[in-house]
C-alpha cells in the first residue's frame, strides 16, 4: 500500500497526486474507469479520425493556473492552441458580440460599449496573474492583493442582470451574459457575475485555448509528471469502502461529496456526512457531438472563426432560459454552447469533415430528448447547418453520469453555484479540503476554487495533507 492514495484521476486528482509525489510522498492514483482524465478525456465519438472532447473543451483557467504552469507541462506533450476569435455570441439580426484575447480589439467591436468593457475588464485582466493568487486560493485566506481582489470582487458579487445594465448594446449584454451563464446559476442571483468576470479576465489575459490533440492531453501530461516523480496509476479500480485503502497515511477523493460520504461510511464525522449528503448539485447538460462537413455555416462571419459560440440569442432570452432550468423546467430554446476546437487545432479533423462539440443547459436529471432543441438553436444562427451533419453522438444527463459519476444529474461542474454554495463548498469549514477524518481529504471540483481543469483544488488538498505529515 502506498503512503498516499488518490481516488479519481480527473485534473484535480492528478494534481493532488503530483503535488504529493514531487514532495517525496509515495502515491498511487486509483481510477474506476478504463481511462484516466475524468472530464478531460478525448474520444472518436462520431467518425474514425475525428477527435471530440468528452466533456471540458476550452481552458482559460487551466492555461492560467499557477500550479499547472509550475509543472512545465509542455515537456510532457501539452500544447495550448488559440483560435483567431475566442468567443462569439450571435443575435437574430445577424450581428454578434465578439471577444478577442485583446481587450482593445474586443472594445473596438462593441461600439458605444467599448469603453465600458475596457473599464470593467481592462485593469483586472492586465493584472490577472497576481489576481489568481487570491481567486484560486481557498475562500478563507489572507488576500495577497486586497485592492486588486476588491476591484474584481465588487462587480463579481453583483447579479449578472445588474452588471449587464452597465451595457447599452444588445451585443455587449449578450456577450457578457453568455460567459456568466457558464455558472449554470440563475443570472438574477447575487454572485452570478463571478464566473463570467473570471472567465472574461482569463480570456483577455491568456486567451481561450484548447489542448492540441484534445483535452485528454491535459490528463496525459499530468500523468507523465506523476510517473516522473515515482507515482503510479491503476485504472479499472473502483473503490467501494474506505476499508479497501487501509494502510495509507493519506487518502484524497476526487469525487462528489455524497460519494465520499458513501465510501467513508461511519468513519466520516456525523456533521460532515450530513453536509456532504446535503451538498446541492446544479442543472444538467445534454451533449451532442457532430461530424460536420465543411464546418458550421454561421450567418455571422466572426462566428466562423470563433473557438466557442454561444447560441441563445438576447441577454433577456438567456436569463429566462437559465431561470427555467434552475426551476426544473426545460426551455423551448435552451442555452447552447458550441465548440469549434478544430479551428485552433486542425489535427482533430479529417479533411473537410470537422468535429463540432455542443451541449445545452437542461434541468437536473432531464430525461427528455433535447437533440432537436440543440440543433434548432444552432440552425437558427447558421441556416443549412443540419444538411452538413454526417454523424451524431448523443449524451443525455444519464449518459454523462455513466461517463463520470461525479456528474450527478448531468451536473458537469460538480455542484450548484447558486446562493452561498458558490463561495462555501463543499461545506462551511476553515479547511474545506479536510473531511474531518484523520488523513482523509476531498479534492474534487466540489472544493474551492471550483470547476475547471486548473487542478487547484487538488493542489490545495495536497498542501493540506503535507502540512499534516510535517
Amino acid at each position: 500500500m502506498s503512503d498516499a492514495i488518490v481516488v479519481g484521476s480527473g485534473p484535480n486528482g492528478l494534481a493532488c497526486a503530483v503535488e504529493l509525489a514531487r514532495n517525496g510522498v509515495d502515491v498511487t492514483v486509483l481510477e474506476a474507469e478504463g481511462r484516466i482524465g475524468g472530464g478531460t478525456r478525448t474520444s472518436e465519438l462520431t467518425v474514425p479520425g475525428l477527435l471530440h472532447d468528452d466533456c471540458s473543451a476550452t481552458h482559460p483557467m487551466a492555461a492560467a493556473s499557477p500550479f499547472l504552469r509550475s509543472l512545465d507541462l509542455d515537456r510532457h506533450g501539452l500544447e495550448w492552441l488559440l483560435p483567431e476569435v475566442s468567443l462569439a455570441h450571435p443575435l437574430d439580426d445577424g450581428s454578434a458580440g465578439v471577444m478577442f484575447r485583446s481587450v482593445e480589439e474586443t472594445a473596438r467591436g462593441l461600439g458605444e460599449d467599448g469603453a465600458r468593457w475596457r473599464r470593467l475588464f481592462g485593469r483586472t485582466s492586465a493584472h490577472f496573474e497576481s489576481l489568481l493568487d487570491d481567486l484560486l486560493a481557498p475562500v478563507i485566506h489572507v488576500p495577497r492583493h486586497p485592492l486588486r481582489l476588491a476591484r474584481f470582487g465588487l462587480p463579481a458579487a453583483s447579479p449578472a442582470t445588474v452588471l449587464a445594465r452597465t451595457f447599452r448594446t444588445p451585443q455587449a449584454k449578450a456577450l457578457f451574459g453568455g460567459v456568466a451563464a457558464h455558472s449554470f446559476s440563475p443570472l438574477s442571483r447575487p454572485f452570478s457575475s463571478a464566473v463570467g468576470c473570471a472567465l472574461i479576465d482569463a480570456g483577455h489575459a491568456v486567451g481561450w485555448p484548447v489542448a492540441k490533440g484534445g483535452s485528454g492531453a491535459i490528463a496525459e501530461a499530468l500523468a507523465s509528471v506523476l510517473r516522473e516523480h515515482g507515482g503510479r496509476i491503476e485504472t479499472g479500480r473502483r473503490v467501494g469502502s474506505i476499508d479497501e485503502l487501509a494502510g495509507a497515511r493519506i487518502v484524497a477523493f476526487d469525487l462528489a461529496p455524497a460519494a465520499v460520504a458513501e465510501i467513508m461510511g461511519d468513519r466520516l464525522p456525523r456533521r460532515v456526512a450530513r453536509s456532504y449528503r446535503r451538498y446541492r448539485h446544479g442543472p444538467g447538460s445534454f451533449k451532442l457531438d457532430l461530424a460536420v462537413e465543411g464546418g458550421v455555416p454561421w450567418r455571422n462571419e466572426a462566428c466562423r472563426r470563433a473557438g466557442t459560440v454561444h447560441a441563445i440569442g438576447s441577454f433577456e432570452e438567456l436569463v429566462a432560459a437559465e431561470g427555467s432550468i434552475n426551476r426544473g423546467r426545460m426551455p423551448e430554446r435552451p442555452y447552447v454552447l458550441v465548440g469549434q476546437q478544430y479551428l485552433a487545432d486542425p489535427s482533430r479533423s479529417a479533411g473537410d469533415l470537422h468535429p463540432v462539440w455542443a451541449y445545452a443547459h437542461v434541468p437536473s436529471a432531464y430525461a427528455g430528448d433535447a437533440t432537436e432543441a440543440v440543433l434548432g438553436q444552432i440552425e437558427r444562427f447558421a441556416p443549412g447547418f443540419r444538411e452538413r451533419i454526417v454523424e451524431t453522438a448523443v449524451r443525455t444527463p444519464a449518459d454523462l453520469v455513466a461517463y463520470n459519476a461525479n456528474y450527478v444529474g448531468g451536473d458537469i461542474i460538480t455542484g450548484s453555484n447558486d446562493g452561498l454554495q458558490v463561495l462555501i463548498r463543499p461545506r462551511l469549514a476553515l479547511n474545506p479540503y479536510s473531511t474531518g477524518a484523520e488523513g482523509v481529504y476531498i479534492c474534487s471540483a466540489a472544493t474551492p476554487p471550483g470547476p475547471g481543469a486548473h487542478g487547484m483544488g487538488g493542489y490545495h488538498a495536497a498542501r493540506s495533507a503535507l502540512r499534516r505529515l510535517r
